[in-house]
């Protein structure tokens, strides 16, 4: 890894679709244990970068190196140090909760005790107890968020990508999924990249965010930093004055 700490370095990350620029030149850095919140409009390139950093679309140009490998170069050997879980992931409905578990982490490794190990880690950190004997089918919206971060997480990634990790829910399972992500950032190091919509979430649970506004990255800081900088009481009055008002500072 990179002596500065840095599970994640993105150099000018730039993506050109045949009459769109979703992404230009994009660059910015996660630590280890860090809580990076990637922000804008929808359609403003977010996606577009998560996507790249994820080996899911190639980049046109720039790099992103995900502890110490190219999403270019050596996408296998990035795939093997993050984690992607997309707003719109689901779970088979079918399965009961720790049958699930066990089948995701079959996807890894064939060594029976390193599926167990992985089995019981998603168990305690999604907190179902029981109801992982329970078909997902029968679970709530939050009950299945919860079992997909851990699925995403049992394998102690370097890097986890959520891409709207509450969308859809309500307050309090919402406020389980940012706690967990805190704790699981404070005691294990592990580096999250995150998108959201909620300004609020933003606040909570990021030590730095990123507004993007027409694939352009305009300011990366902390929430306090960027209030500070903009003049602003809160980061819903930051956003808008970067996305709408086009300051930048």
């Amino acid at each position: 890894m990179d002596i500065n700490n840095n599970v994640l370095e993105v150099n000018g990350l730039t993506k050109q679709y045949t009459t769109v620029l979703a992404a230009n030149n994009i660059s910015f850095s996660v630590k280890k244990g860090e809580i990076f919140a990637l922000i804008g409009s929808n359609g403003a390139g977010k996606t577009t970068t998560i996507r790249m950093i994820s080996t899911l679309i190639k980049p046109t140009a720039g790099d992103a190196i995900v502890n110490g490998f190219s999403v270019i170069k050596e996408p296998e050997k990035v795939r093997e140090c993050i984690t992607y879980l997309p707003d719109e992931a689901g779970a088979y409905k079918n399965m009961k909760g720790k049958a699930y578990l066990k089948f995701m982490a079959g996807l890894f490794t064939t060594d029976p005790a390193t599926i167990e190990s992985y089995v019981q880690r998603a168990s305690e950190i999604c907190g179902l107890k029981e109801r992982l004997n329970d078909k997902i089918g029968t679970y709530s919206r939050g009950m299945i968020r919860k079992l997909l971060l851990a699925r995403a997480v049992m394998t102690k990634p370097k890097l986890a990508i959520l891409d709207e990790p509450t969308s859809g829910l309500d307050v309090l399972n919402a406020m389980d999924i940012r706690k967990m992500i805190k704790r699981l950032a404070k005691e294990e190091g592990t580096a999250f990249l995150l998108s959201s919509h909620n300004m609020l979430e933003i606040e909570f649970v990021s030590d730095r965010v990123g507004i993007v506004s027409g694939g352009h990255l305009m300011t990366v800081g902390s929430v306090d930093e960027l209030k500070s900088r903009y003049n602003a009481s809160n980061l819903e009055e930051v956003f808008e004055r970067v996305v709408v008002n086009n300051e930048i500072h």
